[in-house]
This record gives C-alpha cells, structure tokens and sequence, in this order.
C-alpha cells in the first residue's frame, strides 16, 4: 500500500507538476528523487496523466508494483522504460490508448505468463478487496462509467516492443468479447487466472 504522506510521494506529485508545466518529453523521476524515496514508491499517481508531452518514461530499478490507468492518457507517449522493476508483474489495459507507444524494455521474465517461466495469474475471483481498491472510474475498454457490476480479465497483449499481461476492467461481456486476440504461445483469449488456466508449455 502506498504512504500517500511520504515525503516521496510529495515530492514525486511536485516532480509531476513540474514536468508537466515544462512540457518535459523524456521524465525519469527515479534520478530526480533520493533512492529512499525513489524505493518507497510502489505505485504512480494518476497525475501521470497530466504528462502530455513526455514521449520517453524511464521507470529503471524502481520498486513499483502497480501502473495506474491513467497511463493510457500519456498521448505522447514513445517509449517507456520500466526494466529491473521486478515487482512489476502487470499493466493496466489503459495502456493500450498510448498508440504511439513503439519501444519498450521490460523485465519480462517478472510478468505473468511470460513464456520463458508461465508464471501463474492470479485468481480475480479470490482478489475482489484488492481490485475494489484499485477500480477506475471507467471502463478499460470503451471508457464508459464502471458500477458495482463491473467485471476483470487477463489477457496478453503486444505492447511495442514486449508481450504483456494486461488488467482488464469492463463494463459488459460485450466489451470483454470485443478484445483483440492475444498473440501465439500465450492463453488464447481473456480469462480470470487461477490454476484452472492452461499456459502453452515454456520455451
């Protein structure tokens, strides 16, 4: 859980109006910050959204473990940088709105299902407090207002330069049967995780 009083967490909200007011194209607040602040981040604040201008995200050996939805507002958005973030094992499918997203250098080996290890997904079922406490206000996919019925998913997704896994919010099973279709060597269609779910055998 991220301590929202911490002196990291304010100055990084500072560094975000910052960069924001500067038009700043290439942020990388893990230099901007002392490392014990930098570590004591585990997740960023929606403000990232207001990062209109940055093309290049460099997130290198942070401590994170969770990207807010507001990415997907970085229109700019170029590359993005998160390698050695080993705690990060997921993307919000927001993501997917930065279309002109084309390089990435993530620490795959950490993510579910990655085809070199299949790491397991996680259960949505048994995770429902979790996902209460991180439930956006939209859909993730046709970004229409979410209510108590909202449902989740996994899928892998190609996301510039990597396969991902990607969280999934939606509104309906009609947007949920409106996701594109993951590529080869990972699980055919979306899905809610647990043991139940068969990964292609590791390479």
């Amino acid at each position: 859980m991220q301590d929202e009083n911490s002196d990291g967490w304010k100055r990084l909200l500072d560094l975000i109006s910052d960069a924001a007011a500067r038009n700043i194209e290439e942020w990388t607040p893990g230099s901007l910050m002392p490392p014990e602040e930098w570590h004591s981040i585990v997740t960023l604040p929606p403000q990232i959204g207001t990062l209109k201008s940055v093309r290049k995200l460099c997130l290198y050996g942070s401590s994170l473990v969770r990207i807010p939805p507001e990415i997907g507002e970085m229109s700019a958005l170029q590359e993005f940088d998160p390698y050695t973030s080993y705690r990060l094992h997921w993307f919000p499918y927001e993501i997917t709105r930065c279309s002109q997203l084309t390089d990435s250098r993530i620490s795959t080996r950490a993510l579910y299902g990655n085809f070199k290890n299949r790491n397991p997904f996680p259960d949505l079922r048994r995770e429902t407090d979790f996902l209460d406490s991180i439930r956006p206000m939209t859909c993730s996919i046709c970004n229409t207002q979410l209510d108590d019925t909202y449902t989740t998913r996994w899928i892998s997704l190609n996301i510039a330069t990597d396969v991902v896994p990607l969280l999934v919010f939606a509104c309906s099973h009609s947007c949920i049967d409106s996701l594109p279709s993951p590529p080869d060597n990972h699980v055919s269609k979306p899905h809610r995780g647990g043991r139940s779910v068969e990964q292609p055998p590791r390479w």
